[in-house]
């Protein structure tokens, strides 16, 4: 992806081939991104350089400039007007986020092939205070068109604009300090050192492998990464592939943030959204990490991958999949490498996506028991998340204690912790947060304020952990 940041540098003209090879030999020998080696050797400004990673999608001013063939739009109208019944452009413009100027062309066109026509204008003559209906052979085609893709939405982006909004908007262009993370990690208990380690790891883009005892915080730590992300990015509501729908805007996992560029200069075919974070546990499959075809409906669903990308995909409890870890494994280790994932359609045309997003597996396995070295080496980043010590565990309960408004006593923890010594039991990072809840909810059922007091934690300990 970053080669490709210096081929969109050469191209521009701001630097020469030569430029560019010494900007790759620098990274070579020092490693870094090329755009910090291409500042480093004078070549670009910080300024120039951040330019290269914005992203606009600016609305279409006519048909050509959706990337998106008309008789594609055509179709699409004609499966909105079969639902609308009587509309007007302004209705069709909401429908399929397409500006004005490209709907009134397409049901111009659409008109003079009699798929539509006039119901009632007005003396101004304004195309856009008539209302239309479907003709018979308007019915016919939208009908036709509804049975080979039942997609009834916005307007798809092409493929090849769906890759350069990606590239545009690389993951690798993001640069957390330390002073952002910590304010980013400062609802939970983390050590400078480790803040130190996430922000490099965070910087570096490189796969990061959580792992160690359970109950330690590594989903935390993991879902905290991606939201301490800086930066927005937009993501359309739909790809067209090999004249296929496949959908990637998902309320799930896209967080829709409001926009500063005009809604009359925006393409409304694009949502602007947080950088996504992707979650994937036991439940993640080889199918899911492919396109997902409705037969029904007669469109793809995109795969996690492709939503993640820009942001964050985490995958949580790694080795408890259904699909065998190795191959789930075998599955990752090219995109890993080469930053580019493969999707085949049902018609057999196989297409390639970027694979741009800060992977994180995170396990309670021994990681050699799940991985050979092979692919652990390919996990720049490993990260053991252990046993808190005595501070870090005091440090916890005192915050969740704050959190629920409950005051913090300190016998009462000396009380805790002398349970724990004496049953060999570890301290685990979630044992605070289980124990206080579980007081919470006593109360609430008593009606009484929650209280931390021996008898309460006596009777959570007792509820909670089950005797060997």
């Amino acid at each position: 992806m970053m080669d490709r940041l210096g081929q969109r540098v050469l191209k521009k003209g701001i630097i020469s081939k030569g430029d560019l090879e010494k900007a790759i030999e620098r990274q070579r020998l020092y490693g870094g991104r090329i755009g910090s080696n291409l500042m480093a050797l004078n070549l670009i400004t910080e300024s120039e350089l951040a330019d290269f990673f914005k992203f606009t999608p600016y609305t279409p001013k006519n048909v050509s400039e959706t990337d998106i063939e008309p008789g594609f739009i055509a179709e699409l109208i004609l499966k909105h007007c079969l639902f609308l019944k009587k509309f007007t452009t302004a209705h069709l413009v909401e429908k399929t986020n397409l500006p004005t100027s490209v709907i009134v062309s397409i049901v111009d066109d659409l008109r003079k092939d009699g798929f539509i026509s006039i119901a009632k204008g007005d003396t101004s003559f304004a195309t856009s205070h008539y209302e239309y209906n479907l003709m018979d052979s308007g019915i016919n085609r939208a009908l036709q068109a509804f049975e080979e893709c039942r997609y009834v939405g916005p307007a798809p982006v092409s493929l090849d604009e769906y890759r350069y909004a990606v590239e545009i908007q690389t993951i690798k262009s993001i640069e957390v300090t330390y002073e952002y993370l910590k304010q980013a990690f400062s609802n939970i208990v983390v050590t400078d050192e480790n803040l130190k380690t996430y922000g490099s790891a965070i910087n570096s883009v490189k796969p990061i492998f959580l792992y160690g005892p359970s109950g330690n915080g590594k989903t935390t730590i993991a879902e905290s990464i991606g939201r301490s992300l800086p930066g927005e990015i937009f993501v359309p509501h739909a790809v067209l592939a090999g004249n296929q729908i496949i959908v990637v805007y998902d309320q799930v996992n896209h967080k829709a943030v409001g926009s500063r560029e005009s809604g009359n200069q925006m393409d409304q075919r694009w949502i602007k959204i947080k950088r996504p974070v992707v979650l994937a546990g036991g439940e993640l499959t080889l199918k899911t990490l492919d396109l997902d075809f409705n037969p029904n409906a007669k469109y793809y669903e995109a795969p996690l991958q492709m939503k993640a990308n820009n942001g964050v995909f985490i995958v949580d409890d790694f080795g408890r999949q259904i699909v065998d870890a190795q191959t789930l494994l075998n599955r990752w280790i090219i995109p890993l490498d080469r930053q580019t994932d493969f999707l085949t359609l049902h018609t057999g045309m196989k297409f390639e996506i970027p694979f741009d997003q800060l992977v994180i597996f995170a396990t309670n396995l021994p990681p050699k028991k799940i991985a050979d070295e092979a692919f652990l080496r390919r996990l720049r980043y490993k990260i053991k998340m252990d046993s808190p010590t005595i501070e870090d565990f005091r440090d916890i309960f005192k915050n969740v204690c704050m959190f629920n408004k409950i005051d913090f006593n300190e016998d009462v923890f000396d009380h805790l912790t002398d349970k724990y010594e004496t049953s060999q039991r570890k301290l685990t990072c979630c044992h605070p947060r289980d124990l206080i809840d579980q007081i919470i909810d006593e109360a609430h059922f008593s009606n009484t304020p929650p209280e931390i007091t021996k008898d309460t934690i006596d009777k959570a300990w007792d509820h909670y952990f089950v005797d060997d």
